[in-house]
């Protein structure tokens, strides 16, 4: 991998928890007030978990698991 295709993940990876972050807190602040949308609320949910998945692939790419 070269420094620069490093670097592009890094900053990809960065991006990724950010959103993850803010997901976090738009369904914390949805959940809190009453009557909220359970819909909404769900599908969040759902993008949150694909971007920890995501974010999973990119430490993978980053961080190999070198078995010695």
């Amino acid at each position: 991998m070269t420094s620069d295709e490093e670097r592009d993940l890094r900053v990809l990876l960065e991006r990724l928890k950010q959103e993850h972050r803010d997901l976090d807190a738009a369904i914390e602040a949805l959940t809190a007030v009453s009557g909220s949308d359970i819909l909404q609320v769900q599908r969040l949910k759902k993008r949150k978990l694909q971007l920890k998945d995501r974010i999973s692939q990119v430490e993978d790419e980053l961080f190999p698991d070198i078995i010695a």
